[in-house]
């Protein structure tokens, strides 16, 4: 009798099972646009009104097919008609009015953000959708404590918080990743505005110093968010979008998506002759992204992008001509022609591995090259690049006495090899319609750069409403240079290794939460810049080994709140960045700079956001944003020979930037938006002698969204940059010397009133 009873204990189980597990129709998971999962998410069906939620991993299991609503604060609602039989991913966009609600990744260890102990600026879809799909300076200049100067669409300089506002030329001491893979290569230089807008999804910038996670960047880390792939959807989106100074650009986007594998394919091609002279500008892109769901313990990515671009440089100009012919370009480089002709190819995979419920392993490997032809009025440069890395961290939670610890332990290694080669510019030999004429062989340099960077970071909940963070980065990087060009006594040769000495990183933040409407937090972090091994060459050719890397402290303090019903947003932040080993740039000629350590400076500042939704209902929707950064740079202490320039204002960095704007929407479809920014006066010179001027930008967008079809949506826009066609220097050569009597050529012209149209289509199968 008892083994009866048992055989039917067994058999009740078994049913039980098979009919709890086959009462779960839809599966399916969902995830912010970074990937990360996201818990919490309530699941509304839309028939029944029966609502479930998704688990810690955000994954979901639902009773029946049909139309559901997926809804999470900090995210904008998603109605999706869910299947059985597939395994669905659902991707919830962020709201701009709840940001301090979204899960941040930029810390490598997912976090709500209003609990993170340092600024961390979100670009959203939305922000990114205000400007024209062509130029990145207008939605990073939105952004507080972050300022983009542009003198071609190819002639750009980033800068946060005033950091890499002393590089002459393009972006330095700022890492940039494009998902896990790096931007910065070996020498610390970071190029973004090749890449094609249309295929971020959004952006996740650190402030200052980040290095217990990512290393040498002295000013901080901008991450950029790739779309993701859709499992379960096929669709293709062209766009088609034309402007001022022969402005041409496509986009294509296709997704293809199955139950476990999903592809995302993005090519775009923009030309533009440009405002000024020899400014033409070609450019294709190729990105690909895929997302593989192999089974429920390992997901696998796979990323490339590929641009190629010829793009014509009309460099800097005097102050006469900048005032009175804005669109000459410089003679030497028009005679020239002068332009660079660049491939550049990045690919990375990476395995997400889920150990168990509370440990997993993240691992990257990834590679790129960039082959660069550029004929300039002194020389023409040919370069090549090629790096091969990897980076691997674990990700854990766990408890300790009782409290929740999040934590991250891994390592990056990076190498990559430059070749360089010069050669004589013979444009003046020939006639003007020539360009340039490539001469003899100047210089021939072969460079092994290399890094590794070994880090881990906590975050331990103290208590519901504070959260402690601590974080160590160690590093170290190290040069080897090979001069490959013949040896003779007017020709030394530079051959020599570089190498720093080890350094070490910490960082410590706390936050607290005195209500879910506003969050206090603190932060102290250490940075570095490396030098790149062109600083370290002294004329005669040697290396200098006695530069050292510039190092700094990072004190800041800021609040995040939200008041109103999630009608008003308010974000504010006070820092310090003291800076020692200040790294200057010292012309020696025309086409030749040296480093050397001048002295320190120091950077006080404000940011400040403030959102606030004005009308929000069926019919219609009206918000406006506005934000100041207010800067107090100085050289707190730089000798650069007989020159004292202590107490100056730092070159290259505006005291205070202003940006303000209002978005609208109607249900109908019409929607728009208009910006004003403000951008005060930068010095020029170390003496503080010559600054630029002030200058005020107003631009403005509207389109109308509708569907054709049921699968087909249509958005038309038209736009208008530099509303009041204001006058301006959207970028300043620092420094800049005299060279046969001519005077020196500061200012790079912006853009006078541009117009821009497009029309985008987006069929879903």
């Amino acid at each position: 009798m008892k083994v009866v009873n048992k055989k039917i204990v067994i058999i009740v189980f078994f049913l039980q099972t098979a009919i709890g597990f086959s009462q779960y129709l839809v599966q399916g998971k969902v995830v912010d646009q970074n990937g990360v999962a996201l818990k919490g998410t309530s699941i509304i069906n839309t028939t029944s009104g029966k609502i479930a939620t998704s688990n810690f991993e955000g994954i979901f299991n639902l009773e029946e097919e049909g139309e559901y609503i997926f809804q999470k604060k900090g995210y904008q609602l998603n109605t999706i008609e869910l299947k059985s039989n597939q395994f669905n991913i659902i991707q919830l966009s962020l709201n701009s009015f709840e940001l301090d609600e979204v899960i941040v990744n930029a810390n490598h260890i997912p976090q709500k953000l209003k609990k993170a102990t340092a600024t961390i600026a979100i670009i959203s879809q939305k922000d990114i959708l205000r400007s024209n799909n062509t130029d990145f300076a207008p939605i990073l200049n939105r952004t507080p404590g972050v300022f983009m100067q542009n003198g071609a669409l190819n002639t750009n300089r980033i800068t946060i918080r005033g950091i890499g506002a002393r590089n002459l030329f393009g972006t330095s001491k700022i890492r940039a990743y494009f998902k896990d893979i790096p931007l910065t290569n070996g020498s610390g230089e970071t190029t973004l505005e090749d890449f094609e807008l249309a295929s971020i999804a959004n952006f996740e910038i650190i402030k200052g110093a980040a290095s217990s996670i990512y290393g040498a960047g002295l000013g901080g880390v901008i991450q950029l968010k790739p779309k993701n792939a859709y499992l379960n959807e096929f669709s293709l989106q062209p766009e088609f979008s034309v402007g001022s100074f022969g402005l041409n650009k496509s986009i294509l986007t296709a997704n293809y998506g199955g139950k476990q594998n999903a592809f995302k394919a993005v090519y775009s091609n923009t030309e533009s002759t440009g405002f000024r002279e020899n400014n033409q500008y070609n450019r294709e892109t190729f990105t690909v992204n895929s997302n593989h769901y192999i089974n429920k313990n390992n997901e696998l990515t796979f990323l490339a992008s590929y641009v190629a671009l010829k793009a014509f440089i009309p460099s800097s100009i005097n102050e006469e001509t900048f005032r009175e012919n804005p669109e000459s370009a410089a003679f030497t480089w028009k005679r020239a022609q002068g332009f660079e002709d660049s491939k550049r190819g990045v690919f990375g995979v990476s395995l997400d591995h889920k150990i168990n419920n509370n440990l997993k392993l993240i691992s990257c490997v990834f590679t790129s090259f960039r082959q660069n032809y550029e004929p300039r009025p002194f020389n023409i440069l040919e370069e090549q690049t090629f790096a091969l890395g990897a980076r691997s961290r674990f990700l854990g939670n766990h408890k300790i006495l009782k409290k929740e610890v999040s934590w991250t332990f891994g390592a990056e290694v990076f190498n990559d090899r430059y070749r360089s080669k010069t050669f004589e510019n013979l444009y003046q030999d020939f006639p003007p319609e020539n360009g340039s004429v490539q001469g003899e062989l100047l210089s021939n340099f072969k460079e092994n750069r290399s890094y590794y960077n070994v880090f881990a970071e906590a975050n331990y909940q103290f208590s519901t409403k504070t959260t402690v963070k601590i974080g160590i980065n160690l590093n170290e990087t190290w040069y080897k240079l090979t001069d490959r060009f013949e040896i003779s006594e007017n020709n030394p040769d530079q051959s020599g290794n570089f190498s720093f000495k080890t350094i070490v990183s910490p960082k410590i933040g706390i936050s607290h939460l005195f209500s879910d409407n506003l969050s206090v937090f603190s932060s102290i972090s250490h940075g570095f810049s490396t030098l790149s091994l062109e600083e370290t060459l002294l004329p005669n050719g040697q290396i200098n080994t006695n530069l050292q890397p510039e190092t700094g402290w990072n004190f800041e303090i800021g609040a995040r709140s939200n008041f109103l019903n999630n009608r008003l947003l308010l974000n504010v932040s006070l820092f310090r960045l003291n800076i020692k080993n200040l790294l200057v740039s010292r012309r020696t000629s025309e086409d030749e700079f040296i480093g050397i350590n001048a002295g320190k400076t120091q950077h006080d500042g404000l940011e400040a956001e403030l959102l606030y939704k004005w009308v929000d209902n069926k019919n219609l929707a009206i918000s406006s944003y506005l934000n100041v950064t207010a800067n107090n740079f100085i050289f707190k202490e730089f000798i650069d020979h007989e020159n004292n320039f202590s107490g100056n204002d730092l070159t290259g960095v505006p005291s205070s930037i202003f940006n303000a704007g209002v978005d609208f929407n109607f249900q109908k479809g019409f929607y728009g938006n208009i910006n004003y920014q403000y951008v005060g006066s930068m010095p020029i010179t170390d003496a503080n002698s010559l600054y630029s001027d002030a200058y005020r930008l107003t631009n403005l967008k509207a389109g109308y969204l509708f569907n054709l079809l049921k699968e087909i949506k249509i958005n038309a826009f038209f736009g208008v940059n530099n509303l009041f066609n204001e006058s301006y220097a959207s970028q300043i050569l620092i420094n800049a010397s005299s060279f046969g009597g001519n005077a020196p050529r500061y200012f790079y012209p912006g853009n006078p009133i541009n117009y821009f149209a497009g029309i985008n289509f987006n069929y879903l199968f």
